[in-house]
């Protein structure tokens, strides 16, 4: 078994306890495995240890690799969780399965206009900036759920759930509250919230998704 494959039963094992100790199905949580940065010969022995669901930051990196990843492993999920472009909304749309960063009325614009033209239904989630932090992307806390109506109804759009990246050095948990309080405030029942370092944190507090990368792949190199 390789090193990644032995990493990926580590997560799988915790992310069980967790869901145990909050008195949880494992099975109500989906653990997307973030290959961001990594090249396909990286990702493939997660792929051949049975993991099927990835995320990735960049339309344009996730371009040229799944493409190919995809042709041997057809039943791939494949998740946005980063910052999108709105001159890359068509390629996201003809991409992603699932695009978790739904964050401004121009992207929700741009991907109806691509969800109607190229006749795909990817699933969104509007990401959120529960810590209000001015360099990160996301609706603010207060304006969350009137835009998620507006999503809906004036632009047709099936909105899911709800996304969010607590900042590093606060507590997750009361972000993690805060995203559920505002799901249930919207009437959404996917919360996609916890990476590495605090996704057991994050079910206890209701995800029902996790995107975890270094625990499984190790560190980045960003160079």
């Amino acid at each position: 078994m390789s090193e990644t494959a032995e990493r990926l039963d580590d997560v799988k094992r915790a992310m069980n306890a967790s869901a145990e100790e909050a008195g949880r199905p494992a099975s109500d949580i989906t653990l997307v495995a973030v290959s961001k940065t990594h090249d396909a010969e990286t990702i493939r022995p997660v792929l051949d240890a049975g993991q099927r669901i990835f995320g990735e930051n960049r339309v344009q990196e996730a371009q040229g690799k799944w493409p190919a990843l995809r042709e041997d492993y057809p039943d791939t999920e494949l998740h946005l969780i980063g910052p999108l472009q709105s001159n890359k909304a068509a390629d996201a749309v003809a991409l992603f399965d699932v695009i978790e960063t739904v964050d401004r009325e121009k992207i929700a614009r741009e991907l109806a206009k691509e969800i109607e033209k190229q006749g795909k239904t990817p699933r969104l989630l509007v990401q959120v900036n529960t810590g209000k932090e001015e360099q990160k992307a996301g609706i603010m806390p207060e304006d969350a759920v009137a835009f998620v109506a507006r999503c809906r109804d004036e632009y047709g759009l099936t909105i899911d759930g709800l996304m969010c990246i607590p900042p590093v050095d606060d507590n997750p948990g009361p972000h993690f509250a805060l995203l559920d309080k505002l799901a249930n405030e919207a009437g959404l029942s996917t919360l996609s919230m916890g990476m590495s370092a605090d996704f057991e944190t994050a079910i206890r507090f209701g995800a029902t998704h996790i995107r975890v990368g270094s625990a499984i792949f190790g560190e980045r190199d960003y160079g």
